[in-house]
């Protein structure tokens, strides 16, 4: 038995499916193909309803949008259990033969009733007791979300609450309703299915287990740790205390996309040595003692990448690199030999093969079959097994097959920076259609959408500033200010103000961020900072 880390559902679904709740997500402009598929479902008689607090573009195919407050997610989430529960539409089959800790449950969402919710989300108490009752009542139904869930100083509890609704409805291990966070880009899904995680070997097979660790000794010659490793916020924090004093960074941009980016140049330039193995010359890499030249993977490199359906997919390399630049694992399979580990000549297929020997979850996932299939979806254990379409089915098994679900309650707990009369606005941060993160990978290009950075606040705030469209003005927030035009968006509410981490150079939103962590998943507070706007010349 391993523990998968992926969504549960096929995009095949999502076209199939009775009711979406999409949650903390702009999938419109962040994730566009696969609203393609929602899009589809839309059309084929599915219910959208669209969670976030900016009025998106995504919303304008929701039957309902709710707008809540900025980390009232859990809040709302317990109100649409509460009243789902007090109208009699839980699956008390599904929660009684596949889950345990229900009562326990029951009265910890007890005291979120609709009135509560609506003072603590801003969402009116009919709009959530509509989307509760379509949600329960349908066949087939979906939960969705990305970075707006999970970017918060409590991101495991967000992502918790929601998997408590499927829970309480038994919307998950069946075809059409599942629990599906969206990743950002083609291979964060490949990169977690790999080990890229500080407590896992590939598989998602825990670095705990003696049986999984023996099993990774065996097959590479040495003796592994017995303890997770840190994430990345734990090891800009050990940066701080001494104990990091190296570091490897691999196509990543740090020093521009963490948090707080005053502490991160800090903290980056106090190591002894740093490595930085990229495409581009980032702002990282400047720092870098030593900069390694690497290849584009999509298109310079053989390999595979795996979407947020958790279908593996063959990558063949198109082209050559620019001279100077190398392919990463070619990269790094010389510095193992300098460092005195010949591993022979790397070759895509033959460390996948490994991988398929270590790892249950890809065992049957053959280059031929991967070729001939147009990609599988894991777990696919043997290569008579066609790769599962769904998770968790065996929890309509009955019996059981293996454990039951815990039900894990967790309580409203707003943004660690609350607002005040010094930072009175809440900044909330996010992605565009046309860029991509620190912009790293798409400035470069020229976009007939492009508009540069703009602090986007709500036409009833802009008319008490006294600022218009265009306008530069100077943001601040307890970390530090920066100057920023002003855009004018009405999909945005009074006191909400929004920003992107495209153009880091010219606007560096990250100075604005918090650095508040959530401790389990290691991912920073970005979409609640506090902030004030003034006009320039005007303090």
């Amino acid at each position: 038995m391993f523990g998968a880390g992926g969504g549960t559902s096929s995009y095949r679904e999502m076209e199939e499916t009775e009711v979406i709740l999409l949650w903390g997500s702009n999938a419109r402009e962040t994730h566009p193909i696969f609203f393609h598929h929602l899009l589809r479902g839309i059309h084929n008689g599915a219910r959208l309803y669209a969670i976030d607090p900016r009025r998106t573009s995504s919303a304008q195919w929701a039957d309902a949008w709710l707008g809540l407050d900025v980390g009232s997610d859990i809040a709302l989430a317990n109100a649409v259990a509460r009243e789902i529960i007090a109208a009699g539409l839980e699956n008390r089959e599904f929660i009684a033969e596949a889950t345990t800790g229900f009562e326990s449950y029951r009265k910890a969402v007890e005291p979120y009733t609709l009135a509560y919710a609506e003072r603590e989300t801003g969402v009116p108490a009919d709009t959530i007791r509509e989307m509760a009752h379509a949600y329960a009542r349908a066949g087939r139904a979906m939960i969705c979300w990305t970075l707006g869930i999970t970017e918060h100083h409590n991101a495991v509890d967000n992502v918790l609450a929601l998997i408590n609704l499927a829970l309480l409805t038994g919307h998950v291990g069946r075809y059409g309703s599942g629990l599906n966070p969206l990743r950002g880009q083609n291979n964060v899904q490949g990169g977690g299915d790999m080990g890229a995680l500080p407590d896992r070997f590939p598989g998602f097979q825990h670095v705990e287990v003696p049986e999984f660790r023996a099993k990774f000794e065996r097959q590479w010659g040495v003796s592994l740790p017995a303890e997770r490793g840190w994430n990345i916020s734990e090891m800009f924090e050990e940066m701080e205390h001494g104990a990091l004093r190296a570091l490897y960074v691999l196509g990543e941009n740090p020093l521009q996309s963490e948090a707080d980016q005053a502490q991160a140049r800090r903290r980056l330039e106090s190591l002894d040595f740093m490595v930085a193995q990229d495409i581009f010359l980032t702002a990282t890499a400047e720092l870098a003692d030593v900069v390694l030249p690497a290849a584009a993977g999509w298109c310079e490199a053989d390999g595979t990448v795996t979407n947020s359906e958790r279908r593996v997919q063959r990558v063949r390399k198109a082209l050559e690199p620019p001279a100077g630049a190398r392919d990463d694992v070619r990269i790094l399979f010389d510095l193992a030999r300098r460092m005195g580990h010949d591993w022979g000549e790397p070759d895509a297929e033959r460390i996948w093969d490994e991988v398929r020997a270590l790892a249950p979850p890809f065992a049957g996932m053959s280059y031929a079959r991967l070729e001939a299939e147009h990609g599988l979806q894991w777990p696919c254990y043997d290569e008579n097994h066609p790769g599962e379409l769904f998770l968790h089915s065996r929890l309509w098994e009955r019996p059981i097959n293996g454990p039951r679900v815990t039900f894990q309650p967790v309580d409203h707990d707003p943004p660690v920076e609350r607002l005040s009369d010094e930072f009175p606005l809440r900044l909330t941060t996010g992605r565009r259609l046309d860029e991509y993160n620190t912009g790293v990978q798409t400035s470069g290009y020229a976009s007939p959408m492009r508009r540069g950075e703009s602090l986007d606040i709500s036409p009833e705030d802009a008319s008490r500033l006294g600022v218009v469209e265009g306008e530069v003005v100077r943001v601040s927030s307890p970390r530090g200010a920066i100057e920023v035009a002003v855009r004018i968006d009405e999909g945005l509410r009074p006191g909400l103000t929004f920003m992107t981490p495209h153009f880091q150079d010219e606007v560096a939103t990250n100075i604005l961020t918090i650095d508040a962590t959530d401790p389990r998943s290691g991912t920073a507070e970005f979409k609640a900072a506090a902030i004030r706007v003034e006009r320039l010349g005007v303090r």
